[in-house]
């Protein structure tokens, strides 16, 4: 085994609950946030995945209910996936049949580059650094999988 831990089957691995911890950090302006909560990929009619996330996110000493809904589609490849927002418009795709992904969403004119890591059965992790004209973000999440 190395660094990554293989899926063959990225919406069977996902399914069921996840607890989340995210720190974003702007590095244009130094001020750090953090997000906690939890995420349920739960089985969405006709095949694939719906990922509810709720929680709570402080930025700036503000503490706020925070929550995002996304559609994960079975992929072209066999244990992929197609990530979709919530109205279903494309975000991106996922592949984690070697444990580790890259991918790129373009946003106006900010680019977001995310990567996805699995670092067991239990564990992964995402960074998504985003840049653009009016943004420098770095947002790491953290996923644990809730018994």
């Amino acid at each position: 085994m190395g660094e990554f831990w293989p899926v063959p089957d990225v919406l069977g691995y996902l399914a069921g609950r996840w607890r989340v911890e995210r720190s974003v950090r702007d590095l244009a302006s130094g001020d750090e946030g953090r997000f906690e909560g939890t995420t349920v990929f739960g089985s969405l009619e006709g095949g694939g995945l719906l990922h509810e996330e709720s929680g709570t996110f402080v930025w700036q000493g503000v503490s706020r209910p925070a929550e995002r809904t996304l559609r994960y589609l079975p992929g072209p490849s066999r244990g992929t996936a197609e990530v979709r927002f919530a109205d279903g418009r494309p975000f991106h795709d996922l592949d984690l049949t070697t444990g580790r992904h890259v991918t790129d969403h373009p946003c106006s004119a900010d680019l977001y580059r995310g990567e996805f890591t699995v670092l067991d059965a239990d564990h992964w992790r995402t960074v998504w650094r985003v840049r653009g004209p009016a943004k420098d973000l770095v947002l790491t999440t953290d996923y644990t999988r809730e018994a």
